[in-house]
């Protein structure tokens, strides 16, 4: 019996959604007097794991296993599963448990929540909290089949250390399909925080009225060490590229800090930032239904008071 994580990288590199899998995953298996087990495909350095709790490494190397080679990873998931006795599997957020966590539940016959917002109640069911309707309610969610497969939803839980000095890695070489398709080409957003990630997002919107503005969205995120974002109009018009877009028609977001500039908040965009912690709204106009749903809210012109923020921010941290 174990409790078993999908370990979340990018060239080699632990994702900061595997550190909040692999805590999530250690008070689950403390809660069931269990095991917790990772599997990492294709992780150069897999010893930071131990910082989290992770009992024991199913390390994975098999160049041909990109992100896009679905089935193969399917099939190295339920043989782990099979090896380690595994009843609960855990994945983060990203677009790989998208892809993966109904994939190995459809073969393993097993109950699977999206989007998990709390640790699972054991007894006397096996049963998690999730939000739905874009935020505004909470779904209980039972689940009784023999394996549970759960994904968190993004930044709903904080990253805590659990150091272990006992961590084992074992070589893994399970019998792989061959892949379905073949990536012929990867095209990176070349922001220098990636959207996953991010603690602090600064998004634009059609406010901007053009491209040729968007510097001073980057000097802000800059100042920050945050990612940039935009709304859907901004990448339908090609002002920002598409993987930039959020919302619930983009990439849901929830970073600790959302700032949004000159953007009114239609109810697909609010949709997909409502989970952001904290949210600070700019915009010229206070009817913007934004500012409904903002924890804090700035009336005015984004180009007189973006410069002056990010040149405060400067100041501040140069002191």
């Amino acid at each position: 019996m174990s409790v078993l994580i999908y370990v979340d990288s990018e060239n080699g590199k632990i994702k900061k959604a595997a550190t909040e899998v692999a805590s999530y995953g250690r008070k689950v298996a403390n809660s069931l007097g269990t095991q917790l087990v990772a599997l990492a495909v294709n992780v150069e350095d897999v010893a930071p794991l131990s910082a989290y709790g992770v009992d024991k490494v199913l390390q994975l190397n098999a160049p041909q296993l990109t992100q896009a080679a679905a089935r193969p990873v399917v099939a190295a998931l339920a043989q782990a599963t099979a090896q380690e006795g595994s009843t609960v599997l855990l994945f983060g957020s990203g677009v790989n448990a998208r892809t993966l966590a109904p994939m190995i539940a459809a073969r393993l016959g097993a109950g699977y929540v999206s989007g998990v917002s709390s640790l699972p109640e054991t007894t006397p069911d096996f049963s998690v909290k999730r939000s739905v309707f874009s935020g505004k309610g909470i779904a209980i969610e039972r689940i009784n089949t023999p394996v549970k497969i759960l994904s968190l939803a993004h930044n709903a839980f904080p990253i805590e250390t659990s150091p272990t000095t006992a961590m084992t890695v074992e070589v893994f070489a399970p019998t792989l399909p061959e892949a379905e398709y073949t990536v012929t080409n990867v095209e990176r957003h070349s922001g220098k925080v990636a959207l996953d990630d991010a603690e602090i997002i600064v998004s634009g919107g059609r406010g901007l009225k053009g491209a040729e503005h968007w510097g001073m969205i980057e000097a802000l995120a800059d100042v920050l060490g945050a990612a940039t974002a935009c709304s859907k109009p901004v990448a339908d018009m090609g002002w920002r590229p598409h993987s930039e877009h959020v919302g619930q028609t983009g990439k849901p977001v929830a970073p600790n800090l959302y700032i949004a500039i000159g953007i009114s908040g239609a109810i697909q965009h609010l949709a997909g930032v409502n989970a952001s912690k904290v949210k600070l709204v700019i915009n010229s106009d206070p009817e913007a239904p934004f500012f409904k749903s903002a924890d804090y809210g700035v009336v005015g012109d984004a180009f007189e008071i973006v410069p002056k923020l990010t040149q405060l921010l400067k100041d501040r941290g140069s002191e």
